[in-house]
């Protein structure tokens, strides 16, 4: 049995990965899904983001996807394909690293997630930096209490949490306000616009916790 869990977080430059140079050619922000690799040595993609035409275009036109798939849901665009190129997620993954959260922007991937013991997170590293940049921006140890988590007990993403800690501990919901929008997304090193995004969505989720009675599209229309 493993006794050690670490949390670890990434930076990671010049993967020339679709959806990191899709996200560097449009400036957008991409979530996505951990990576699958099929049995025909296509990888399944599985991501979203805020409604971007030009996204789209990019992906369409790029000769290593196939069967691009996209749907309009909740105010975001989801899409699915098959990629031709392997990402260096991908064997991140391969080498052990479990991802948790993963975004695309300005062509670099930030990820975070989970390896079991020291000696994977030097697997992980070493792999990484055989191919590519990597920046590690934090580890710390998994905590038997933190079963207990935000994001387990609210309808929260992992980086939902992580937007809501930063912005907290900066004093960004304090009267009158310590930090701004911008200073907790550069904490973040995302950009402004996806770090309001997580904000919303993270406070949508909890306070429909919060007053599980209350229709949100009924007080919006008022």
């Amino acid at each position: 049995m493993i006794d050690e869990c670490l949390m670890a977080e990434f930076r990671i430059e010049g993967d020339q990965c679709p959806l990191a140079d899709a996200s560097q050619r449009t400036g957008a922000s991409i979530d996505a899904a951990p990576p699958l690799m099929r049995d025909d040595g296509n990888v399944l993609l599985r991501f979203s983001s805020t409604p971007n035409d030009d996204l789209t275009q990019v992906l369409d036109e790029d000769n290593r996807i196939r069967y691009l798939y996209q749907a309009e849901t909740d105010g975001r665009y989801s899409y699915r394909c098959l990629s031709l190129s392997p990402c260096v997620v991908h064997e991140l993954i391969s080498t052990g690293f479990m991802v948790e959260s993963l975004t695309y922007q300005d062509g670099n991937a930030i990820l975070a997630g989970a390896v079991v013991g020291n000696d994977i997170l030097k697997d992980v590293l070493e792999t990484a930096g055989q191919t590519v940049g990597i920046q590690l921006k934090r580890v710390y140890s998994m905590r038997p209490d933190e079963d207990n988590a935000v994001e387990k007990q609210w309808d929260v993403t992992p980086a939902q949490a992580e937007s809501l800690r930063h912005a907290l501990e900066l004093g960004y919901f304090e009267v009158p306000r310590e930090a701004t929008a911008d200073d907790v997304a550069d904490a973040l090193d995302i950009s402004k616009t996806a770090f309001l995004e997580r904000l919303h969505r993270a406070q949508n989720a909890l306070f429909s916790d919060l007053f599980p009675g209350v229709n949100g599209r009924a007080r919006n229309e008022e």
